[in-house]
């Protein structure tokens, strides 16, 4: 086990008031740098956690703490990627090395966690509507002076959510509410946008940093004015808005007083702004400049995406440690799509390609640079990828929308109303289905297998591996097959040489894989090879298994479910998704509907959250890996050698 040391000053902080009562405002850069150290020597170790992000806002974590009373005043990370620092300053430290690993610490801030993670979460955007619902809150409880302060990227405030939350504190007056805008010009990737550049106009505008510099010599004695400090922030109020590069700021126009751009590695000039604004009542947003990577060398200097997770590498060298196979291995799925559609494209010049700011993560950054007239990174905002998208659809586009599993639940609704009731052509590719490993619960890909099923004119669909996927990204885009969803686990496939033939799949049809007559597994996308993988294990001790790889939840494929259930008594049905209302689901509803009576074990993800591990720790634990299935499979043919936790259905 390793052990990590901590700097001299960082040994002394367990808890943010540490931070407080024993340093001076002075001693903050050797605290920062400490810190900073701490993050390197541990993730460079342990791999599998995000890093550039926690980098960037070392300073800014530092000086947060200290000036606020935290927990009492109320800090909101956005996403979390960069609240590595946050962790360690509350309490949280000598387990760190934990982070992101079945059982240890949460990759994110987590209310059950700690009382200083004052709101869990994973998805962007949501930290200024969060921070001003706790404000409002606590106006109304009577604790008028406690703070709260809302720490959200560049990236993250292109999403609708962030400037719905805005639009609303703007009208909150009274509302203790501090905005801090972290702006590295980076979400994962690169940003992209007209907020992108008005950032960038701010920050390099002559005129405006004049007016800057004025306000802030002007601001640092605002404490000396006494009662009279509120007239003092109108009039900076007043200046930021007429001196701003001869246009009105976006962010005044939204009620809120602007402050900014100021260096973000700067712990000490940071404790004092933030140490001023506090005595500064309502809406208030602060704009630093910070570096993702900061302070590291190799980062700083490399490819910021590659360091935004660059799992284990050499700290001392900058070298990412990337292990070599013996022998030719599979691709990544997100790797087939990417390829795939450039392909497909080709042939057909009406394919155009979405993605909301994860165009490394789903590979369509392959197709932007082939074709960049016809791909398009929209920024964090998935409900205008998908209505953009649908808008394509109406002049006669095929447009590949690539989105996580998880993030297009924010898209719900424009999905339903401006894809599926105008029976749109929109090929929803949704990447990472099923469980993803060390994000945990806030993005696994638990639930479109059955939230899309229930959409009328919508296609639902899996891969088993490489060449099923390239087949249905094939058929998706022939003719007009109204809206399509193809969804693929996060990860690699099963095939060296995957670059097959695209055929066509006639809609609504399975494959049988294994004859058998004890009993019927179907399966649904990638886990059917844990089920080809148990039945060749069970094939030595006698049992009879037939597979069923159904590929369409919807529309199912009824003449094969027909045969199935004339035949057996005893089903399996196994998924990478929840059990509640997904490919089970289905299966059940069928044998109901058509009055076939057998017994049926749906094996997915269960009724609960999920939280972080590796994915194969997780597929073990929900029960549908191979060993899992096999012990399913004993147990309902009586081979089993004692008791078993998952739960059965007998129906009919």
């Amino acid at each position: 086990m390793h052990t990590y040391k901590p700097g001299p000053f960082l040994e002394k902080i367990n808890l943010p008031e540490d931070l407080r009562k024993n340093f001076s405002v002075d001693d903050l850069p050797q605290v920062s740098e400490e810190l900073r150290q701490y993050i390197v020597d541990v993730i460079s170790e342990i791999g599998n956690s995000h890093f550039g992000a926690s980098l960037g806002v070392v300073e800014m974590t530092v000086a947060l703490h200290y000036v606020f009373n935290t927990p009492y005043d109320q800090l909101v990370w956005d996403v979390g990627h960069q609240a590595y620092g946050h962790k360690i300053l509350t309490g949280r430290r000598d387990i760190f090395h934990t982070n992101r690993l079945k059982g240890g610490i949460s990759g994110f801030p987590k209310r059950s966690e700690s009382e200083f993670d004052t709101f869990g979460v994973g998805h962007s955007s949501t930290s200024i509507s969060a921070a001003l619902g706790m404000a409002v809150a606590n106006n109304y409880k009577g604790e008028k002076e406690r703070q709260h302060i809302a720490v959200i990227g560049d990236g993250a405030m292109t999403a609708g959510l962030a400037f719905e939350g805005m639009n609303h504190a703007g009208f909150e007056k009274d509302a203790n509410l501090l905005v801090i805008l972290n702006d590295n010009c980076m979400s994962i990737d690169p940003n992209v946008g007209a907020l992108n550049q008005y950032l960038t106009d701010i920050t390099t505008s002559h005129t405006y940093n004049k007016v800057k510099d004025d306000i802030w010599k002007l601001l640092g004695k605002i404490s000396k004015f006494g009662p009279d400090a509120q007239t003092i922030a109108s009039k900076i109020s007043n200046a930021m808005k007429t001196g701003l590069m001869k246009d009105s700021n976006l962010f005044e126009s939204l009620k809120f007083r602007y402050f900014g751009p100021i260096d973000g590695h700067d712990a000490i000039g940071m404790a004092k702004i933030l140490e001023d604004l506090k005595k500064i009542p309502g809406p208030k947003i602060l704009h630093c400049i910070t570096r993702k990577g900061a302070g590291y060398k190799f980062s700083e200097e490399g490819n910021p995406t590659q360091w935004h997770a660059p799992g284990v590498f050499n700290k001392d060298t900058g070298e990412i440690v990337k292990i070599i196979p013996k022998q030719p291995e599979p691709p990544k799925y997100q790797e087939v799509f990417g390829h795939t559609i450039v392909e497909l494209a080709e042939k057909n010049d009406k394919i155009m390609g979405v993605t909301p700011a994860m165009p490394s993560g789903c590979s369509l950054n392959i197709m932007m640079k082939a074709m960049p007239n016809r791909a398009f990174d929209v920024g964090i905002a998935e409900q205008h990828a998908v209505t953009f998208s649908a808008g394509l659809a109406t002049q006669g586009m095929v447009p590949f929308c690539n989105i996580y599993s998880s993030f297009m639940q924010r898209a719900y609704d424009q999905v339903l109303h401006d894809v599926a009731i105008q029976n749109l052509n929109v090929v929803f590719c949704l990447d990472r289905g099923g469980l993803v490993g060390a994000d945990g619960a806030t993005h696994h890909g638990a639930y479109d297998l059955a939230y899309m099923r229930c959409i009328p004119n919508m296609t639902v669909s899996a891969p088993m591996n490489e060449s099923e996927l390239r087949n249905m990204m094939y058929t998706s885009q022939l003719e007009n097959k109204g809206p399509f969803s193809i969804r693929y686990p996060r990860g690699k496939g099963v095939m060296t040489e995957w670059k097959t033939a695209m055929k066509e799949i006639k809609v609504g049809t399975g494959r049988k894989l294994t004859n058998g007559s004890d009993l019927a597994i179907l399966s649904i996308g990638h886990p059917g090879n844990f089920a080809i993988e148990a039945i060749a294990d069970m094939k030595a001790t006698g049992m009879s298994v037939a597979h069923y790889d159904m590929r369409f939840v919807k529309p199912i494929d009824e003449v094969m479910l027909h045969e199935v259930f004339s035949k057996f008594k005893k089903v399996i049905t196994v998924e990478d998704g929840t059990v509640m209302g997904g490919f089970g689901s289905a299966v059940i509803e069928f044998m109901a509907e058509h009055n076939y009576s057998a017994q049926v074990v749906r094996l997915g993800i269960p009724d609960r959250y999920v939280h972080h591990g590796k994915q194969k720790e997780l597929w073990a634990e929900c029960g549908f890996d191979k060993t899992g299935i096999e012990k399913t499979v004993k147990r309902m043919l009586d081979y089993s050698e004692g008791s078993d936790s998952i739960a059965s259905e007998k129906l009919g």
